[in-house]
C-alpha cells in the first residue's frame, strides 16, 4: 500500500528533525533536568535559560528513538524566545494532541503537529512527550525557586 502524501511529509519532517536535531547540546548557566523513559530507555537532559517570563535559550542532549529526538527538536524550536506561559500552553496542547484529542489550535504547534499520529500508537506517547514533560518540570522547579 502506497503512503499518502501527508504520511510521506510526516515521515520526512520527523526524519529530518531526528537526523539533524535543532538546539542539540548543553547550555551553561541554565536550569538543567534529566528525564528517563524507563519503557524504552530514552533519556533527555534539558537545559533552559529563563529570564523573567521568557525562555531565552534551550538545548537538549541525551539519547532516544527518532520520535523522542524529533519531538525534542520540534519543542525547542517552538518555545525558544517565547514566554513561559506560552511554552506551558503549547506543552499541554501537545500532550492532549498525542493522546488523541483534537483542538483547532494544534496548528500552532508548528512541526510538532506532525506527531499527532502518535496517538495511534499508545506505547510511543511517552517517547513523544519526554522533552515536553522535562520542560514542564524545569519550569515548575524554576518557579518554585523564585
Amino acid at each position: 500500500m502506497a503512503l499518502s502524501k501527508l504520511d510521506s511529509l510526516y515521515m520526512a519532517v520527523v526524519a529530518e528533525h531526528s537526523r539533524s536535531p535543532h538546539h542539540k547540546g548543553r547550555l551553561t548557566d541554565a536550569e538543567v533536568l534529566e528525564l528517563h523513559n524507563p519503557t524504552c530507555g530514552d533519556m533527555i537532559q534539558l537545559s533552559v535559560k529563563i529570564e523573567g517570563d521568557m525562555i531565552r535559550a534551550i538545548a537538549f542532549d541525551g539519547h532516544g528513538c527518532s520520535i523522542s529526538t524529533a519531538s525534542a527538536s520540534m519543542m525547542t524550536d517552538l518555545v525558544v524566545n517565547e514566554s513561559v506561559s506560552h511554552a506551558l500552553d503549547m506543552a499541554e496542547l501537545f500532550s492532549e494532541m498525542v493522546q488523541g484529542q483534537n483542538d483547532p489550535r494544534q496548528k500552532e504547534l508548528g512541526d510538532a503537529a506532525f506527531l499527532a499520529g502518535v496517538a495511534k500508537f499508545p506505547q510511543r506517547i511517552k517517547c513523544a512527550t519526554l522533552a515536553w514533560n522535562a520542560l514542564k518540570e524545569v519550569v515548575a522547579r524554576h518557579q518554585a525557586s523564585e
